[in-house]
């Protein structure tokens, strides 16, 4: 049993439209389909709104996901609602009380219309969900190993950095970080057993002391440290298996997961059962880019505000603010921001958000290593490692703290095949001293660490789709990055024959829904 994208309704395998609300029902190739990034401009993407047909075409005619035309104009419910928003619009024109309304909501008549006819994702509030992270290792001939480090996910809060934020002053009436996801159970299934592992990863199990399946593949999980059975990144499971004259092994790290949305942003599009809206950041109530080294004691602006990041087995580095494409964009939108708004941190991250998704397409043929930020930029497409890098770039000639958020992204009902990894980010933004003070809040903790998804047009935004392995730590090095990318180690016996791995994810069990559902439209922010 599935569930319906647009209303949640539950559905059942081979179903082509939704019974509840009529919906057209996603089909073809799942393992390409994306919901998240129904809003991708490439030719073959399976979108789930109407495309702009790629020939001239009369009034009412649009392409579908499957690239057929069909005119949408014929039907009597578009032409009742197109006479129901032509209604709307006169009544908000003609009616002073209505604009005042409306202006205050949306910030004019423009970004009103583009909120009514904006594309929209539909979310989960909260989700409780079995991922099942499948591996395969497998040897053509010959002898040898192979050892995978898997993370074991950390519980993640409004507060990522572990710390209270929004503290008042004498201690009473702050806000205590809420939990976004929590991990309730981890099983390993291999080799005919379920190897319980802690959620936590204590006490550590080191590799003298590993658990030994019948087949004698080893399985433990130890420290965090550079030895070669220590976690290299984090706290992770290792599971070693060994070869004789070559074969394959197969086995699946289970991950019960509980898991909800989460907003910094202090704005009307905000659904009022997210939580976090009501000590979120806007325009209004930012501060500026000088007041982050004022903010954590600028930890984060020293760690993730410098210009140049990661060059590990690149050509270049990842995040340039150096480059002159970057700075040139940098200070194209710096300009486009209304007067005495070129300082304001908020204003500068969400146009720099809003320019990537009017003038970078999503790449679902990335190369390897992935592009930089400039060479992203220059080409005006890339994949969500690579606008992700675009992003920071544009965002470190302000000095804007930004750092990496690695995971797996799921589609909006938990779909087995609607998994793949996925890499996003988090950046620092400061509240402003008045707002902070008229709250009696400590400057230094008025501040928000907030998740930022260019691709999928999450803005300052968590949502359970979103399962999260890891969260960069500061490593000037670069190596704790280096690693995450490669967690397969292996061993042979001479020639070529090297163990491969595969890696795929289902979702497992059943999923639980709580809280109702909400929209997240895409359309640019009104400064």
């Amino acid at each position: 049993m599935g569930a319906c994208p647009y209303c949640r309704s539950a559905t059942l395998p081979g179903d082509t439209i939704c019974y509840s609300c009529g919906r057209v029902l996603p089909t073809g190739d799942r393992a390409s389909y994306r919901l998240e990034q129904q809003f991708s401009k490439q030719k073959k993407d399976k979108d789930t709104t109407y495309r702009m047909a790629t020939k001239p075409s009369r009034r009412g005619v649009v392409q579908t996901h499957t690239g057929r035309q069909r005119n949408i104009m014929k039907r009597q419910k578009n032409r009742f609602r197109s006479i129901a928003m032509l209604g709307l619009v006169a009544f908000v024109m003609l009616s002073p009380q209505a604009q005042e309304a409306v202006f205050g909501e949306f910030g004019g008549v423009d970004e009103f219309l583009q909120s009514q006819l904006a594309p929209y994702h539909i979310y989960p509030n909260e989700a409780s969900f079995t991922l099942s992270k499948m591996y395969s290792h497998t040897k053509e001939i010959g002898n040898g190993d192979a050892t995978e480090s898997i993370l074991i996910p950390p519980t993640i809060t409004s507060s990522i950095s572990g710390e209270q934020q929004f503290v008042v002053q004498g201690s009473e009436g702050s806000n205590e970080p809420v939990v976004l996801q929590q991990t309730l159970q981890i099983t390993l299934a291999i080799d005919g057993q379920d190897i319980n592992v802690p959620v936590d990863g204590m006490p550590h199990r080191t590799h003298a002391n590993a658990v030994t399946t019948p087949s004698g593949y080893e399985v433990w999980w130890p420290e965090v440290g550079p030895g070669e059975d220590q976690c290299p990144v984090a706290k992770c499971v290792k599971v070693r298996t060994y070869f004789t004259d070559g074969g394959s092994v197969s086995f699946a790290f289970n991950i019960r997961v509980q898991s909800t949305s989460y907003s910094w942003w202090d704005d009307g599009r905000v659904d009022a059962r997210v939580a976090g809206k009501d000590i979120g950041i806007n325009a209004e109530n930012s501060g500026t880019f000088d007041d982050l080294t004022r903010r954590g004691n600028g930890v984060r602006a020293a760690q993730f505000g410098g210009d140049t990041w990661y060059n590990n087995n690149r050509p270049d580095y990842a995040i340039n603010g150096q480059s002159a494409i970057v700075m040139s964009t940098a200070d194209a939108i710096a300009t486009s921001l209304p007067e005495g708004s070129t300082d304001n941190a908020y204003a500068f991250a969400r146009a720099t958000f809003d320019y990537l998704h009017a003038y970078v397409t999503y790449d679902r043929q990335a190369p390897d290593p992935p592009r930089s930020g400039p060479t992203c930029l220059e080409a005006e497409t890339g994949d969500c490692d690579e606008q992700t890098n675009a992003y920071f770039s544009i965002l470190r000639t302000r000095g804007v703290p930004g750092w990496y958020a690695f995971g797996v992204l799921g589609d909006p009902y938990f779909s087995n095949d609607g998994w793949e990894g996925h890499a996003w980010g988090y950046i620092q933004l400061p509240l402003k001293d008045s707002w902070c003070e008229a709250r009696n809040i400590v400057l230094q903790t008025c501040f928000v660490e907030a998740q930022v998804d260019v691709v999928n047009n999450k803005w300052l935004l968590s949502t359970p789709t979103a399962y999260l392995d890891w969260v960069e730590e500061a490593d000037p090095s670069g190596q704790l990055v280096f690693d995450y990318y490669h967690p397969f180690e292996r061993r042979w016996d001479g020639g070529t024959d090297a163990p491969q791995k595969e890696r795929s994810f289902e979702t497992i069990d059943s999923v639980e829904l709580n809280g109702g559902t909400y929209k997240v439209k895409k359309y640019a922010e009104a400064l």
